[in-house]
């Protein structure tokens, strides 16, 4: 994989402001705004186990080490030239404490012990117009039990009380919450992501937590750009300023 990793194949770019060193393939899929906040909105502490399906090439596990130093964390990922690029982010970063496999949570040996599991993941319905770009397609196209799945396989990695954290379209949140229900992280806070004020929102953070009862909470959500273009301010701490995103 080494040629995936030459600098002609490779865009140089940064994340949180230049807090983090970032390179992604020069084509195909492209990391926006969702890795950096659902980096945001994992409450992990230092030390803590943070296991990510889908890791793409890095940009959640590197802006979570960011923020909480000596995090632990696990990225998988089906595309072996993500994986590459997301090793070699990590090294650039000077974090020896990320590790990114190759691997589908389908057919992965059992993982436990985690205390934060996480994902961006598929949500594309097969019925639609596939993109004609492998890695974009592998990214975001879905089955109709690729939510469940997901949820299920990364509960199982965690300990009694860890906590499941999704990003996702709101379109998708009452599958999300019943893959919730179904994996036992049953869903505590969902956040709503609201483009501008006023407007409906297209993306949210669902969070669950293993073997709680506790009460669901709906937030009050973040609005991420201002009437006339341009973060909110609030929306800068957390994409530029590395804040936490409480959810």
């Amino acid at each position: 994989m080494a040629g995936m990793t030459d600098p002609g194949n490779l865009t140089a770019g940064y994340l949180l402001g230049g807090k983090v060193s970032y390179a992604q393939p020069r084509h195909g899929f492209r990391s926006g705004l969702e890795p950096v906040l659902l980096a945001a909105a994992i409450p992990a502490r230092a030390g803590q186990r943070v296991l990510e399906g889908g890791s793409g090439a890095g940009a959640t596990l590197l802006c979570l080490a960011a923020r909480v130093g000596s995090v632990q964390g696990l990225g998988i990922e089906l595309d072996p030239a993500a994986v590459a690029v997301a090793q070699h982010n990590a090294a650039a970063n000077g974090w020896t404490n990320l590790e990114f496999r190759v691997g589908d949570l389908r057919s992965l040996p059992e993982l436990d012990g985690f205390d934060h599991a996480c994902a961006n993941p598929p949500y594309h319905t097969q019925a639609g117009t596939p993109s004609p770009d492998l890695s974009r397609r592998a990214a975001k196209a879905a089955d109709p039990d690729t939510l469940s799945d997901w949820a299920a396989l990364l509960a199982r990695s965690l300990r009694r009380h860890g906590t499941l954290t999704f990003i996702l379209p709101a379109a998708v949140l009452p599958a999300a919450m019943a893959a919730f229900v179904a994996a036992d992280c049953r869903p505590t806070a969902a956040l709503p992501l609201w483009p501008r004020c006023g407007e409906p929102a297209k993306l949210l953070i669902l969070r669950g937590v293993k073997g709680s009862r506790a009460p669901f909470r709906l937030l009050p959500g973040k609005i991420l750009h201002e009437p006339a273009g341009g973060f909110t301010e609030e929306a800068q701490q957390i994409l530029r300023g590395g804040a936490a995103l409480e959810a």
